[in-house]
């Protein structure tokens, strides 16, 4: 394809830049230069979307020896390098529409939505748009944030957060991987856990009768007859303008940017920030709060089935008032299940890429095995993990071998009452959204969420994905959801088809080619 000259700043660019001018002024250059980078990362993940979601607006996909082209249902051409759905490397510099090229993710998102009459909709495809300028933009901006001389040089982390805060480009293919809209450049600085920032978080005292707690609230957290409710501080400038806010605590921001771990030490803090990060706006729901005790605790007793091998980070308390974005959740950290006196040490699947571990096809094939015989072992029993690189944290020895898995965040698990009474389980008491006895949903939720996305993110290829699971999948029960796993396509979050459909509720899917299928 041609190359064309570096395309001018985008609004999002432009706005980024200025406002760097006036809070970081010293970081001016290293966003500069880190712009072309985000361009490519954010135009290689749409190029993923645009690619395997199941857009009603393309009418057929044109396969040919080193490149793909989509045929629109308007006779446009959008023509690019042959896909690999599993690459994290940004190997997309530049699209064709119609023969003219574009390396923005904004800016050709524009295109496709903007004539008159185009079946992807103004509305929707401008909204898409300025998210992903934002999103390119934002991504740049944590890039020039880190530090100068690279991270091979810097010891390795000692604590889970500061794992965490080694990934820099967010969700390894979403196309708003850092989308960040309501966000300020000063904001993002101060907030984003990528930057290494502590964050003071806020209290709101709120009078016990009108609060919901389920689990055990510590003292440290009440006043009298008052539940003290941390919040973040974003959340407390733009949405709860009108509480008063104390003083709380400094914290240290995870992957989820929204939970913390305290500089104290303690359980961490998952607090509601009412904005939309890649997907979805992050307020914790009612269903949520009153859920997640017996969520909790059903998971402890679900742990001794798996000899072992997973722990789940217990919810210790959680308490929600005047809706979602009043709430809060305490977990156990990660950190518990690890022997730090022996050496071991606690990272999450998404932190993967910044080990020297992952370069290895036997250690990729050894962690792939342990998440997936622990996952294929739960799904069996009834319980569907969300099993994504946040939520999914493997215990490593001194060596790097992967010892035993840690779960954190129930909050959208799927249990089955039907597999679960298959076993002599008791059904937790619980309804809603959580309970789901269809074993498409069970297969997608875990399969989306760790092959296709927590272990094909760690493979880093398509080729490298087939090898581990190649590897890791010999010697498997052959059970039903084993075959599934082995023979058929691989599901994934149609992420893409997701943010240009805001009005259909709830996750819509995508099938990838399955790497084993084509060893």
């Amino acid at each position: 394809m041609h190359v064309p000259d570096s395309p001018p700043a985008s609004p999002a660019e432009e706005g980024v830049a200025a406002e760097l001018d006036g809070v970081r002024p010293s970081l001016a250059g290293a966003y500069a230069g880190a712009l072309p980078g985000a361009r490519a990362a954010v135009l290689t993940r749409l190029w993923r979307g645009l690619a395997f979601d199941p857009l009603p607006w393309v009418a057929r996909r044109e396969r040919g020896a080193d490149s793909l082209v989509l045929v629109l249902a308007g006779g446009a051409r959008l023509e690019g390098p042959l896909p690999d759905p599993y690459a994290t490397g940004p190997y997309v510099s530049e699209l064709l529409l119609d023969g003219k090229p574009y390396r923005q993710a904004a800016r050709l998102m524009a295109a496709l939505g903007g004539p008159p009459g185009d079946p992807l909709g103004a509305v929707s495809g401008a909204g898409f748009a300025a998210e992903l300028d934002g999103s390119t933009a934002s991504l740049a901006l944590s890039r020039a944030g880190q530090p100068g001389s690279g991270r091979a040089s810097q010891p390795p982390p000692a604590t889970t957060w500061e794992w965490e805060q080694r990934v820099v480009d967010g969700h390894p293919y979403h196309p708003n991987c850092r989308s960040r809209p309501g966000f300020s450049v000063a904001e993002q600085l101060a907030y984003g856990p990528e930057h290494r920032p502590l964050v003071e978080l806020g209290l709101v005292a709120v009078r016990a009768e009108e609060c919901l707690v389920t689990g055990e609230w510590p003292d440290h957290l009440r006043d009298g007859g008052r539940i003290l409710v941390p919040v973040h501080p974003w959340q407390a400038e733009h949405v709860l303008k009108g509480e008063e806010v104390r003083p709380g605590f400094e914290a240290h921001p995870l992957m989820a940017l929204r939970t913390l771990a305290p500089a104290g030490g303690g359980p961490h803090v998952k607090t509601a920030l009412s904005a939309r990060l890649t997907s979805s706006v992050r307020d914790i729901s009612g269903y949520s709060v009153e859920t997640a005790a017996a969520l909790s605790d059903f998971a402890q007793a679900l742990a001794g089935r798996l000899d072992g091998r997973l722990h789940f980070t217990r919810t210790l308390g959680a308490a929600g008032a005047h809706g979602p974005d009043l709430a809060a959740v305490l977990r156990e950290p990660p950190e518990a299940f690890a022997d730090a006196a022996a050496g071991e040490s606690v990272v999450p699947l998404g932190a993967l890429a910044a080990t020297p571990y992952a370069g290895s096809a036997a250690w990729r094939a050894e962690l792939a095995r342990l998440a997936l015989g622990v996952g294929l072992r739960l799904l069996d029993l009834g319980v569907a993990l969300e099993a994504h690189g946040q939520n999914l944290l493997v215990v490593l020895s001194p060596a790097g071998a992967p010892l035993r898995l840690v779960y954190r965040d129930l909050a959208d698990v799927r249990i089955s009452p039907y597999r679960l009474a298959g076993h002599g389980l008791p059904v937790p008491p619980l309804s809603g959204r959580l309970i789901n006895d269809d074993v498409g949903v069970l297969r997608r939720k875990l399969f989306g969420s760790l092959v296709a996305g927590a272990l094909g993110s760690t493979a880093g290829s398509a080729a490298a994905l087939g090898e581990d699971l190649a590897r890791a999948t010999a010697g498997l029960a052959p059970t039903a959801d084993t075959e599934a796993l082995l023979t058929g396509p691989l599901p994934t979050k149609a992420l893409t088809l997701m943010r240009l459909s805001p009005g259909v509720p709830g996750d819509q899917w995508a099938e990838l080619p399955n790497p084993l299928a084509v060893m």
